[in-house]
């Protein structure tokens, strides 16, 4: 009986399962993006380091949590923690031009961590950095709305994903990323 429900729970975790791949053929480093100010942002620069990559909107319930990514950012950046916000229209909340989110950014939070040009973060048009998230975690990487955050290791792969209603100075963030600073 034993063996039979052993195998039943190894049948119905395997249907359950995230099938990601998880082969790693690239790294975080591998990619580049453009900045708001419409430089390049060539994720190489953060080697050993740990990202925290989150997809911010400018008319959303979260975007308050811009206040606490930028303490986050003071708070850790020291200790070689990257800051990343990527602006998405992904759910329609975000301005319409890039001056648009850098003014938004400066004068509503004083942002001083690097923010991305506009991209859409999920389906087909989503940046290559969110397909490769998608591809190596699972649907977990996949934003379900503005403000998912997606944690990145020294080793350029993905340790964690938070949801958007998690503040970015929850005690579970926090300690997520004191564990992989170390």
């Amino acid at each position: 009986m034993k063996k039979l429900i052993l195998i039943c729970l190894t049948i119905f975790m395997f249907f359950f399962k995230s099938f990601a791949s998880s082969n790693y053929e690239k790294l975080i480093y591998d990619f580049k993006i453009n900045s708001v100010d419409g430089k390049v942002i060539d994720f190489s620069d953060y080697k050993d380091k740990v990202i925290l990559l989150v997809n911010v909107a400018s008319y959303c319930g979260f975007t308050n949590q811009y206040a606490d990514l930028q303490k986050l950012w003071e708070t850790y950046e020291k200790k070689d923690l990257i800051v990343i916000g990527v602006p998405s229209g992904s759910f329609n909340q975000e301005k319409n031009s890039n001056k648009e989110v850098k003014e938004f950014c400066e004068v509503n939070f004083n942002i001083n961590f690097p923010i991305t040009s506009i991209y859409d973060v999920k389906g087909e048009n989503a940046h290559d950095i969110y397909k490769w998230a998608k591809l190596n975690h699972g649907k977990s990487a996949i934003p379900k709305w503005n403000f998912h955050k997606i944690l990145i290791g020294k080793n350029g792969k993905i340790i964690e994903t938070f949801a958007p209603f998690t503040n970015p100075m929850s005690k579970k963030v926090i300690k997520t990323i004191e564990k992989v600073l170390k």
